[in-house]
């Protein structure tokens, strides 16, 4: 059974961490071992041989068993000295001081100018959202055959496929010949094909979730106005048999100011109540045990509801701790992180279908936005890294054997000669 005990002193290097800017020196006038706290490991057994702490130059090796330990002290130890002063702007000379307070007031101006930018900017997505709506209905039409695409909408596509060298090139007189699809209405599964193409959100549809997502017919995006900026995803569903709602929205609000780099704040988000059908429920599975009763011997099943994974969890966007919670301590540090894990994904999705999604919904579903993304190149450069680690490897060269698995030099083998007595 082991025993805490303290680490010897001769059995730690003597460590050096770069001091980080703007951090005391010397600043609590104590020496530098002092301030780490004495970590407390299971013993380790020692040789009497001095030579076990040693090296061949007579240098302390760390015991690799203690590296962690010391690493988790040096790294708590640096982020206490992160963002502390050193006293080098404090003791600058007056004239320069002065210069670096202009800078400052000039830094201000630049930043009021970024806020404007982004301002701007927004509006001008605005604007390309609006312009673009004409061109979002025309796809509409097609997807669910209430329009055909014109001669000329066609050939620029079939251009398009060339400039981009797509490996499947559309040849209108071949595919009249084979005479198939005229039964078929518009594009089936326009939308569940799109998001599945999409890495990030494909992780989230479950096989379950794809009979519902069979009825998705349109996303639209529409932008708020007041009080904060933000904006709405819109998900237009067909009438099914899992959830009465026609349209679920996906809200994300935005803070009235902006970031130190003149970027929009996130502040919250907000999902549709989804109005599921009985027994309809995707975010909700049913996990059946047994109990068997200790009296009468006799068993019963219970039905108990656990939450699912599931697509549609994304209408119930996580909630962040209050700060009367952190205030109080009610949430664990765990739970924070993985909360903070949870909203930044959430967030980056609705990203992804805003800026991604809606306006290259077609790229999406035949893939060739994967192209973009640079994620067709991912098997590519992982068989080429293969390969080349495959090249690496050489035949072992039999004057790099111990001596008694060298074949002989003239090419017969002998047994290996017996040293015992």
């Amino acid at each position: 059974m082991s025993e805490n005990v303290n680490v010897p002193k001769n059995r730690l290097p003597n460590l050096a961490a770069p001091t980080p800017q703007n951090t005391p020196l010397t600043g609590s006038g104590m020496p530098s071992h002092a301030l780490l706290s004495q970590p407390n490991v299971p013993t380790v057994e020692e040789n009497d041989e001095e030579d076990d702490d040693e090296d061949d130059d007579g240098k302390a090796i760390l015991d690799p068993r203690l590296a962690p330990q010391l690493m988790q002290m040096v790294q708590g130890r640096l982020a206490t000295l992160v963002g502390q002063s050193s006293g080098y702007i404090e003791n600058l000379p007056y004239k320069v001081r002065r210069r670096v307070e202009g800078l400052k007031g000039i830094q201000v101006e630049h930043t009021e100018l970024q806020a404007k930018y982004h301002q701007e900017m927004l509006e001008l997505e605005k604007k390309y959202n609006t312009l673009s709506e004409p061109l979002y209905k025309r796809r509409l039409a097609i997807i669910e055959g209430e329009a055909e695409p014109t001669d000329k909408e066609v050939e620029s596509g079939v251009e398009s496929s060339k400039k981009e060298e797509d490996e499947d090139i559309f040849d209108e007189e071949e595919s009249k010949k084979k005479g198939e699809g005229d039964d078929v209405k518009g594009i089936p599964e326009f939308w569940l094909t799109a998001l599945r193409n999409h890495v990030g959100i494909s992780e989230l549809i479950t096989d379950r979730d794809e009979a519902a997502l069979h009825h998705l017919t349109d996303i639209t995006l529409s932008y708020l106005t007041s009080p904060a900026p933000g904006y709405k995803l819109s998900f237009h569903f067909s009438p099914n048999e899992f959830f009465t709602n026609a349209v679920l929205d996906k809200t994300y609000h935005y803070k009235e100011e902006v970031s130190y780099l003149g970027d929009w704040l996130y502040d919250h988000a907000e999902g549709t109540v989804i109005d599921w059908k009985e027994d309809k429920d995707l975010t909700k599975a049913v996990e059946i045990k047994k109990q068997r009763n200790k009296n009468t011997n006799r068993t019963r099943l219970i039905r108990k509801i656990i939450p699912a994974e599931s697509f549609f969890n994304y209408f119930s966007p996580p909630v962040p701790p209050t700060e009367d919670q952190l205030e109080d301590d009610d949430v664990d540090q765990e739970e924070i992180e993985d909360i903070e894990e949870r909203l930044e994904l959430d967030y980056q999705i609705g990203e992804d279908i805003k800026d991604r999604i809606i306006p290259r919904a077609i790229d999406y579903f035949t893939g060739r936005a994967l192209k973009y993304d640079g994620l067709d190149e991912l098997d590519e450069d992982e068989d080429e890294e293969f390969d080349e680690e495959e090249e690496g490897f050489d035949d072992e060269d039999d004057d790099d054997l111990p001596a008694t698995r060298q074949a002989p030099k003239d090419g017969t083998t002998k047994p290996e000669e017996c040293t015992q007595q």
